[in-house]
């Protein structure tokens, strides 16, 4: 191979590889802020400087339909509304301050 065909094949090889491995490497980017008329994504985090969550949206486990949970400064649940992992029904649970469900709005009859 002469040293034309090396400047033609190297670089059509390293692009193929680099094109193959995007779609396994995920990127984190750190901004101020972002406009979009629309985001769509599976999970939603809203963190502090340390990485504490504070707000997630995102699936309740086991399939039971989608859930925002709010949390206090220590991380423990304060209020979350959607669905929960035991009913489809759609309600606002409050939480006290070990994380125990206190209270919940929802249709009468569900847990």
């Amino acid at each position: 191979m002469n040293s034309r065909e090396r400047w033609t094949v190297y670089p059509l090889l390293l692009l193929a590889i680099g094109l193959a491995v995007r779609g396994n490497v995920t990127m984190s980017y750190r901004m101020s802020a972002v406009r979009a008329d629309t985001v769509i994504c599976k999970e939603l985090a809203i963190v502090t400087d340390d990485d504490q969550i504070l707000v997630h949206a995102g699936r309740v486990k086991d399939g039971n339909g989608g859930r925002i949970e709010i949390f206090d400064a220590k991380g423990t649940d304060a209020i979350a509304i959607g669905t929960s992992a035991e009913s489809r029904d759609g309600s606002i649970e409050f939480f006290d301050a070990d994380g125990k469900r206190s209270s919940r709005i929802g249709p009468p009859g569900s847990r």
